[in-house]
């Protein structure tokens, strides 16, 4: 069963799609919707749901600024709207699929199967992320496991110069001038980075602390192998320098 969240601020649209929905209610349930964005944020930050539906033209906050304050999308996102000008832009913030109202059954019929092997997916590469993530632990690998593009992505601590942040994606830079761009936010890399070889220097960069060559004080950077120059915050400064 498919539990699912709208989110819309005219009431006449939630009305309509929670409609259409009850023709699929042997494999969707409606557990919550909201014409607040906030309130929906609140909503989501406590409670797991396997999709949701959301507006684009909102007043107080539009789809994409709500998607980017979702701290873990672990869901299917599903994009309505009136204007099909947004189709594209919808995709690459990672919806899975994008429904134009007023809403065609059997538009939401295509929509929901897509969304159910979102979730079947999703869920047998979290489980075996996690089997791989706990054998390495159990037996002292040092390898991280990372996901991308539909596959896991196994790399030693030493690979890893720096991590950067760009929004809800984040970027690992390799030896080599490698990069392997991460649907995850810095928050969700550093938690699986070993704290004693890396640091959050800064809110958009996580450094590796044994490739750094020099340290420039004045100017607050560091300098990582490769000759790339990381900004030290101004916050983090201290804990930094207690690391040496």
């Amino acid at each position: 069963m498919i539990n699912a969240v709208i989110v819309d601020d005219e009431l006449k649209a939630i009305k309509s799609l929670s409609w259409e929905i009850s023709n699929f209610k042997e494999i969707i349930n409606v557990v919550a919707t909201f014409n607040n964005p906030e309130e929906a944020l609140v909503y989501l930050k406590k409670n797991k749901i396997d999709c949701l539906f959301l507006d684009i033209e909102m007043p107080t906050m539009d789809g994409f600024q709500f998607l980017e304050r979702i701290e873990k999308r672990d869901f299917a996102v599903v994009i309505t709207t009136a204007y099909n000008d947004y189709a594209i832009k919808a995709l690459k913030n990672e919806a899975i699929d994008y429904l134009l109202k007023p809403i065609d059954t059997d538009d939401l019929k295509d929509t929901l199967e897509k969304v159910e092997k979102h979730n079947y997916h999703f869920d047998n590469t979290e489980k075996f992320e996690k089997i791989l993530t706990g054998f390495n632990e159990k037996f002292n690998q040092r390898k991280i496991t990372v996901s991308t593009d539909g596959k896991l992505i196994f790399l030693e601590s030493d690979e890893i110069l720096f991590v950067e942040s760009e929004g809800n994606y984040s970027t690992i830079h390799t030896i080599g001038n490698k990069k392997i761009v991460l649907t995850k936010k810095l928050k969700e890399v550093d938690q699986l980075l070993p704290s004693n070889h890396f640091f959050r220097i800064h809110n958009s960069f996580i450094i590796n602390l044994n490739k750094i060559k020099e340290f420039l004080k004045t100017d607050g950077y560091v300098i990582i192998e490769g000759n790339h120059k990381i900004p030290v915050s101004r916050q983090r400064k201290s804990e930094f320098l207690e690391k040496f």
